[in-house]
């Protein structure tokens, strides 16, 4: 049985809120209007398009950092450093073939479903050079190659460049480190914590702008390629929707019954915490619980499993 020790992880639940302040809401009414304003403004509308791109930009700007602050403290936090190496050698296994299932899924979905066909998108109006990149990557990618990319040629390049799978090479590595060196390490541990609950407000504060972001690219998509393109961007979004579903329910899914928990119990805790890093959710063993808390195996348990609002911990 698994269950969540309040005094290592105070969670603030959310306030119920009203439903136009939800973000959901907020999202959707930027998209309607940037359907009309694209529609009948179109111009206006691809002139709107450094809003999108400044929103993804900024989404992707703290995804290494975040990664990198998780994950680094966590496994520093934890017991003993024989433990953080087993969590380490598990979890980048784990990254690698859970990422490798979610490439196979996305590429089934794409030749059978053919989701952005109908977008009245002209191939002509497209950058190239994205394309090129991308295609002399996965033609000159080899195994070897892979796995040397994953090393960076410096630890700040990592979270420079925002290569994930660099950002956590390097975290497990400094949060390995930071476990073995101990107490002379704990300034900078606290720092790093300390970083982590700023990082993380950012993240809460970055997603307030997702209005903006939606609003922008949906005003350049129907100004630059008409309102006939709508209702295949209806079903590719659709389509994005359905594949994560499926991915989570039977991928995640499994996973997570292998490990002796439901997936829904642990979406329903998740679907309501907050970003700004209030602390840290452990999940002890059973092994470990204090006397009459139980969680009924609803929630992950056993050792080396640590879930986070605000960071990661392995408890065994």
């Amino acid at each position: 049985m698994s269950t969540i020790d309040p005094a290592l992880a105070p969670v603030e639940r959310l306030v119920a809120k009203p439903w136009y302040s939800q973000l959901y809401v907020q999202v959707l009414v930027a998209i309607s209007f940037g359907v009309l304003i694209g529609h009948f403004f179109p111009a206006f509308g691809i002139s709107l398009k450094p809003l999108g791109d400044a929103f993804i930009k900024l989404v992707k700007m703290v995804i290494a950092p975040v990664i990198f602050l998780t994950v680094s403290t966590g496994l520093a936090r934890s017991a003993n450093a024989g433990e953080v190496g087993r969590v380490l050698g598990k979890a980048l296994v784990y990254f690698i073939a859970v990422s490798t299932l979610a490439l196979a899924i996305g590429l089934v979905v794409a030749n059978v479903v053919r989701p952005g066909a109908g977008l009245n998108i002209d191939a002509a109006t497209l950058d190239p050079k994205a394309v090129a990149e991308f295609a002399a990557k996965s033609h000159e990618q080899t195994i070897t190659g892979f796995l040397l990319n994953i090393i960076p040629t410096t630890p700040v390049s990592a979270l420079a460049s925002g290569e994930i799978l660099q950002a956590l090479f390097v975290a497990a590595l400094f949060g390995l480190a930071m476990s073995v060196v101990g107490a002379p390490a704990e300034p900078l541990l606290s720092g790093l914590e300390s970083a982590t609950a700023v990082v993380f407000r950012l993240v809460d504060l970055l997603m307030r702008l997702a209005p903006i972001g939606a609003f922008g690219a949906m005003a350049f998509t129907i100004g630059q390629f008409g309102i006939a393109s709508l209702t295949g961007l209806i079903g590719l979004v659709a389509t994005f929707y359905v594949t994560a579903a499926l991915f989570v329910l039977i991928v995640l899914g499994l996973i997570a019954r292998l490990a002796g928990f439901s997936i829904f119990a642990l979406l329903r805790y998740i679907k309501d915490e907050p970003f700004p890093g209030t602390g840290h959710l452990v999940i002890r063993s059973g092994a470990s619980q204090p006397d009459g808390e139980t969680g009924g195996g609803r929630l992950p348990s056993g050792r080396g499993w640590a879930g986070a609002a605000g960071g990661l911990f392995v408890q065994p």
